[in-house]
């Protein structure tokens, strides 16, 4: 939802740099990879210690590759390769878990109730892009639903970056409501597969 409002805005924003990167000779996957290892790499550091703001901040710049490598692989094959696609999906996939994983580790042993909410949200994060994988195997359109990757990532970065500049609640209520967005996103698919085959 939010990415749909907001891509063409910064895809115009980022061109003139996405024109000098491609001049260079940077690639779509090159940056898939590098803000990759950032992401998990700041997300295994940082979180664990305890330093969730700033290890936030570090994260958002990383995060920033997710828009330019669409946005260099559109200036260079048009949309993009089937690989680069491919490697962007799963990629996306262990970064979004990182994140998740290294707030947890520091969570596990501080509060159990935001522990398992992160955990729910780790597992909903998995299946919301699963099912739509698995659904368009079966030549289904199911990218429907309230919490798409962009909107998961803004609300569990905002809830632990507030949380590491002390607001304690953040992470309950980040998280509190990634959990319900993310398992009403899940059944919001089901459904749809279902009312798919049933038709």
């Amino acid at each position: 939802m939010i990415s749909a409002h907001l891509k063409p805005q910064v895809t115009r924003l980022i061109n003139p740099v996405v024109k000098g990167a491609v001049r260079l000779g940077v690639t779509a996957n090159g940056v898939t990879i590098v803000g990759a290892i950032g992401t998990v790499s700041s997300a295994l550091y940082f979180y664990p210690r305890g330093e969730l703001f700033i290890g936030t901040l570090v994260i958002c710049v990383f995060a920033l590759s997710d828009l330019f490598d669409g946005a260099i692989a559109r200036l260079t094959n048009g949309t993009g390769t089937q690989w680069g696609g491919f490697l962007d999906s799963t990629i996306d996939r262990v970064t979004d878990a990182a994140i998740l994983i290294g707030v947890l580790l520091y969570m596990v042993d501080r509060d159990n109730t935001v522990a398992i909410l992160i955990l729910i949200s780790l597992v909903t994060g998995g299946l919301i892009p699963y099912i739509r994988a698995k659904a368009e195997s079966m030549s289904i359109e199911c990218s429907g639903g309230f919490a798409e990757r962009t909107e998961r990532i803004v609300i569990s970065l905002t809830a632990i970056g507030f949380y590491g500049l002390g607001v304690d609640f953040s992470l309950l209520v980040g998280f509190g409501l990634l959990s319900l967005v993310g398992v009403i996103t899940v059944v919001q698919r089901m459904a749809i597969v279902f009312g798919a085959l049933k038709n």
